[in-house]
């Protein structure tokens, strides 16, 4: 017999901001498979990390390839109200994966860490993937006020700024990066703690905002 309390059942009227709502076995699913892929961000990340440190460049694109993908995913099924936020964060990502694809083809696919550590310019082609990786980290700051989040939002864009320019040496880029991906594995981790509920936020302020973009592309059409 099911429990009442089960994770996917819909959820008790929730007063917002615009009217009631209620949180459907749909929107859990989503939060379920947006905090498995941030999970899978900090695994993937975290274990990349580790194997470059311990058997070098061989094999590692599987890390970031894993990275990538759950990266994606997250996006996909992550709830912001600023939808020309979200969809920048999409942006950003394919971006970057066009980056990421062209630095793959210069150096091949086994070399390619190598040639963007040699090469710190090349770093410009594939730092959209981490500006969409930063801004997770803003969101789940900006909401929840954990301290592993903002510390995502520093740390990566000081560690890609500071290779790229060349003003800070690999050590210190390496130790930003180990640090970023264990506060990364840490916020997914934690995000299981919370009810499913504080990650879809107001549903009603999503669906206050998407009538108004409805009514404004309609008065841009009868114009």
């Amino acid at each position: 017999m099911q429990e009442k309390n089960s994770y996917f059942m819909s959820s008790n009227p929730i007063k917002g901001v615009y009217g009631d709502f209620t949180v459907t076995p749909k929107d859990k699913k989503e939060v379920l498979f947006y905090r498995l892929s941030i999970l899978s961000c900090g695994l993937f990340f975290s274990l990349g990390l580790v194997h470059w440190f311990t058997n070098g460049n061989s094999q590692i694109w599987v890390y970031f390839a894993g990275l990538v993908i759950s990266l994606g995913l997250g996006l996909k099924w992550i709830h912001i109200y600023l939808r020309p936020l979200h969809q920048a964060l999409i942006f950003f990502w394919v971006i970057g994966c066009i980056g990421l694809g062209i630095v793959t083809y210069h150096f091949g696919l086994t070399n390619f860490i190598y040639g963007l550590k040699e090469n710190p310019k090349w770093v410009f082609l594939i730092g959209p993937l981490f500006v969409s990786l930063t801004g997770v980290g803003f969101k789940e700051f900006f909401c929840f006020r954990r301290i592993e989040a903002i510390g995502i939002t520093i740390f990566i864009p000081i560690a890609f700024i500071g290779h790229l320019t060349e003003l800070t040496n690999e050590k210190f880029t390496f130790g930003l990066l180990v640090l970023s991906s264990l506060l990364l594995l840490v916020l997914g981790i934690r995000k299981f703690d919370l009810p499913a509920e504080a990650d879809i936020g107001d549903k009603s302020v999503f669906e206050f905002l998407e009538n108004q973009r409805k009514l404004n592309m309609r008065d841009i059409e009868t114009s």
